[in-house]
């Protein structure tokens, strides 16, 4: 691990990194979260029953708007034109494991970007669910992987 922050100038102040000197490269990030939810709740889910409507496709969705939009939530990130944002969901008994896939060629990562959408299908989820699930639990969100080529 470095000891040297980047996004701080010499006097400790919050700055954007200059990239402009980097080259283009394809860039691929990928992250996971868990939500937990009571068995009845995942039921209703499979079901299409949550009264707010499909709870999987509008986390995707959600998901995929939120990582476009990642440079304006995060402050210090770059924009990026994304050339792919996948987001799948696994669902457990005890609830539901989201993963997410970005995907740009550019001169930074998008590991911020796959670890928005996982958070914001997360928290999709749990504001569809909120009527009917109050014993929900985020956690886990992490990136499994970054590359560049």
């Amino acid at each position: 691990m470095s000891d040297k922050l980047t996004h701080v100038n010499k006097q400790g102040e919050a700055k954007m990194v200059d990239v402009g000197d980097k080259p283009f490269q394809k860039r691929t990030a990928k992250a996971t979260g868990f939500i937990q939810l009571h068995p009845q709740t995942i039921a209703l889910i499979q079901g299409n029953l949550i009264k707010k409507g499909d709870v999987l496709s509008v986390a995707r969705i959600a998901a995929i708007q939120a990582a476009k939009q990642t440079h304006f939530i995060i402050p210090l990130c770059h924009a990026l034109l994304l050339s792919k944002v996948d987001v799948d969901f696994e669902l457990k008994s005890d609830g539901i494991q989201v993963f997410s896939l970005s995907r740009c060629e550019g001169k930074t990562g998008v590991e911020m970007e796959a670890l928005t959408a996982v958070s914001v299908a997360l928290l999709t989820i749990y504001d569809m669910c909120k009527a009917v699930d109050k014993d929900m639990v985020m956690t886990g969100i992490k990136l499994l992987e970054k590359t560049k080529v």
